[in-house]
Order: structure tokens, then C-alpha cells, then sequence
């Protein structure tokens, strides 16, 4: 005992104690801990009514980093959408070309700018509307429709206006606008 108390004093009482716990461990493997403490009831637990009933069989639940990490696949399964067939694929690729090829070719159609003059008409609001001429400058040139790029104003007076001594109204001069050069179609 002596032998064993001077062990004690040379390597210290916390390595001894760590020593003990790891000698009973080693000892008796049953009285390990478990990774999870097992959910406490604080009712009275039923018994089956029958003796010979056994209850029924259900997946025993491990707590461990693998039983977790197949849950994750199980519900990343739910969240991703199911795989296609390689036809389908290929049928939704071809899909969205061709939708894409649609859309370029709006972008594409012949397109050329001219220039020339054509009036903008007055719109009910007073403001020039330019976009009649537009499509009358680009018809002209054998074009179907058009969009102004540039315009001009120019201001017209009756010939009253230019006699000497008039003094000049406000309903004496208008503003007219015109399309200088558009973008046709």
C-alpha cells in the first residue's frame, strides 16, 4: 500500500484521477456514456395490456454524426427538384434556343437610317407627335415604320407679321416641328 501511496505523491493526485476514470472505462465498456441522454418522462409510463404484444417495431433513433448526416440527404431530397430524363433536357435546351433565336431576330430585322423632312403632327395635348413622321419619312424611302432620331422646329408666320408697322399678336406665329432622320424598319 505504501508502494502505491508514494506512486500517488510522485505523479500527482489529477493524473491519478484521470488514470482511475480511464481504467473503469476500459474496465467495463456498458458504463460508458452515450452520446445523447435518452428523453426523461415525468409521467407513468404505459405497459402494453397484453404480455405477449410486443410493441411496435420502430427505427431506433441514433443520435450520432451519421444518423444526422443522412437526415441532411434525406431533406436536401425534398428541397432539390427531381432530376430530368436526357430527352427532356435536350427538348428544354431546344426550347430556350429557339426562343432565343426569336428574339435576336427582332434584333436583326434590316434596319437603315435616312434623312429628309417630314412634318410632326400636333397631338390633342399640343405637344408634336413625331412618330406619324417618322413612319412618313421612312415610307417614303420604301421602309414600313420608323423612329425619329433627330428632329427640328421652325417657327411659321403669316405674311402680316413682316408688314412694317404690325405690332406682332400671339396667335400671329406657330411652331412646327419636323423629322430630320429616323431609323427604319
Amino acid at each position: 500500500m505504501r508502494d502505491r501511496l508514494g506512486l500517488l505523491v510522485r505523479i500527482g493526485p489529477s493524473t491519478a484521477k484521470a488514470s482511475f476514470a480511464l481504467s473503469m472505462l476500459t474496465l467495463s465498456p456498458d458504463l460508458a456514456l452515450p452520446q445523447a441522454a435518452p428523453p426523461v418522462s415525468l409521467g407513468v409510463q404505459s405497459q402494453p395490456s397484453q404480455p405477449h404484444e410486443a410493441p411496435p417495431a420502430a427505427r431506433e433513433e441514433n443520435p450520432g454524426l451519421i444518423n444526422e448526416i443522412s437526415k441532411l440527404f434525406e431533406k436536401s431530397k425534398s428541397i432539390l427538384s427531381p432530376l430530368k430524363s436526357p430527352s427532356e433536357t435536350v427538348d428544354d435546351l431546344n426550347t430556350r434556343a429557339k426562343d432565343a433565336g426569336e428574339g435576336l431576330s427582332a434584333l436583326t430585322r434590316p434596319s437603315s437610317i435616312v434623312t429628309g423632312r417630314a412634318a410632326c403632327l400636333v397631338a390633342a395635348n399640343g405637344a408634336p407627335d413625331c412618330k406619324a413622321g417618322a413612319d412618313r419619312l421612312c415610307q417614303s424611302k420604301g421602309y414600313k415604320e420608323g423612329k425619329s432620331l433627330d428632329t427640328d422646329a421652325a417657327e411659321k408666320c403669316s405674311p402680316i407679321v413682316f408688314l412694317p408697322g404690325h405690332k406682332r399678336g400671339p396667335n400671329d406665329c406657330r411652331t412646327e416641328n419636323f423629322v430630320t432622320r429616323a431609323i427604319c424598319q
